[in-house]
């Protein structure tokens, strides 16, 4: 058994003290150098990685290029959250917390963070994949919530003590396994009743939940798909599966990936045709 960790008094900043990413996180916010970002020819600039917040977004866009939007095209730059690329003046101008996704809506002129923010954004700007009658767009706005305050708990709960602490604890392993297993219950009872996500139409709560809990159930996320027994959440699988079918996921997927198969890394994206030649796989 480990030694009991008695807190301090008064916390203190212990730099050595945060695993694979102690060397970028810091209790202070801001930019921590001048750093100017790219600008592409394209109405929307986006600064993002494929993370699964960052794929939200990618989603939405290739869906609505896929509707024929030609308005919707973007210029999609790496942000290496590695190197600490988000903390730089411009990024941060755009997002102040320091998080990708960040968007520049170049016509407008409005800036926009968090990516639960940008889809509605995006969603309202084009009318696509948000209803405008109330209880159907309460709905979707109830999941798209839901995820944004559920995700912290599988990604930063969960996928931080499974697959990223420098240590594996007992406690908090076993604590977020049980609250990833309750959220992906939550969505499995929701799919029993709807071929989608907040009913039957495919809406920007499938963009926001599928890259986070689609891909755990597909065994993409964290290698934690056998612990956390996953086959017993046979609708959110079948769920998963369907939108899988959708060409504007596949490639979603792809954009600002640095990881993987180098036949599935699209670093940045500027227009459709830099998807020749790339597997639209999962």
């Amino acid at each position: 058994m480990s030694d009991i960790y008695e807190p301090p008094k008064v916390w203190s900043f212990d730099s050595e003290n945060g695993g694979e990413f102690a060397s970028i996180n810091r209790p202070t916010a801001g930019a921590r150098e001048e750093r100017k970002l790219p600008i592409g020819d394209h109405p929307f600039q986006l600064y993002s990685l494929a993370t699964p917040n960052g794929v939200k977004v990618t989603t939405m866009f290739e869906e609505l290029l896929e509707l024929g939007i030609k308005d919707a095209e973007y210029d999609a730059y790496l942000i290496n959250i590695g190197e600490g690329d988000q903390f730089g003046s411009d990024f941060v101008d755009i997002n102040p917390n320091s998080k990708i996704p960040a968007l520049y809506d170049k016509d407008a002129d409005i800036k926009i963070f968090e990516s639960g923010s940008i889809l509605v954004y995006l969603a309202e700007k084009f009318g696509k994949f948000l209803p405008t009658e109330p209880a159907k767009r309460t709905e979707v706005f109830n999941w798209l919530f839901w995820q944004m305050g559920s995700a912290p708990y599988l990604g930063g709960g969960f996928g931080h003590f499974y697959a990223y602490a420098p240590e594996k604890f007992k406690y908090p392993i076993d604590r977020f396994a049980m609250e990833t297993k309750r959220q992906l219950d939550v969505l499995d009872k929701q799919l029993a009743k709807s071929q989608f996500i907040a009913g039957d139409e495919y809406s920007i709560a499938d963009m926001a939940i599928f890259p986070w809990y689609g891909a755990l159930v597909k065994g993409k996320i964290y290698d934690a798909a056998e612990f956390l027994s996953v086959h017993e959440y046979k609708n959110v699988i079948r769920w998963s599966d369907e939108l899988l079918k959708r060409p504007a996921i596949l490639r979603g997927r792809l954009v600002n990936r640095t990881w993987g198969d180098e036949d599935q890394q699209l670093k940045e994206r500027h227009s459709s045709n830099d998807f020749e030649g790339l597997k639209l796989d999962y």
